[in-house]
């Protein structure tokens, strides 16, 4: 059940995947989110959060992290909490980024993948990186606060060839024709 629409403030963005075989070296993942001010809601990010970061006021973080998916179910988790988030911010964008340590490995030679987008109770958005399986890096969620203060969620699937570190300087950019 994909949508968009308004959210309460509170939202987990979950992530898994399955571990690579026992003869290979492990597949990693992270959740990112980039956090953008109302002055420039497109531009440079204020702050990435990422791995087992936290933002600066503590507004969004991880709780969870796994560096090869090992567990079960969703392994890797973060919580952003934007009802609580400084009014200067008016937008914040989540993503999910391969690390490329042995060679270009896109979400298509992941299995399992998922990603899972919850506000409460209610799953916002639920992906298995299908559309994006060529690309290592991905945008899945778009959080937007209108004029009133209140925050919107837009589903951004939008795939990307790029490692981690590139990745957080262009999540938040616009799409390119």
């Amino acid at each position: 059940m994909s949508g968009d629409g308004r959210v309460q403030g509170k939202i987990e963005v979950r992530l898994k995947w399955d571990p690579s075989p026992w003869n290979r070296p492990p597949h990693h993942l992270d959740i990112m989110a980039t956090t953008y001010s109302a002055d420039a809601p497109h531009g440079r990010p204020v702050y990435v959060v990422h791995t087992e970061s936290r933002s600066p006021d503590g507004t969004i973080n991880m709780s969870r992290h796994s560096e090869t998916g090992q567990g079960y179910g969703f392994v890797e988790v973060m919580v952003l909490e934007l009802d609580r988030l400084a009014p200067s911010f008016a937008r914040v964008v989540v993503g999910v980024a391969i690390h490329q340590n042995g060679g270009p490995k896109p979400f298509g030679d992941i299995s399992n993948a998922g990603v899972l987008v919850v506000d409460g109770y209610t799953e916002l958005l639920k992906d298995d990186f299908g559309q994006v399986a060529d690309a290592t890096a991905a945008t899945v969620a778009e959080f937007t606060r209108d004029s009133s203060g209140a925050w919107e969620f837009h589903q951004m699937l939008r795939g990307f060839d790029s490692d981690p570190t590139v990745f957080a300087a262009e999540m938040g950019g616009l799409p390119q024709p």
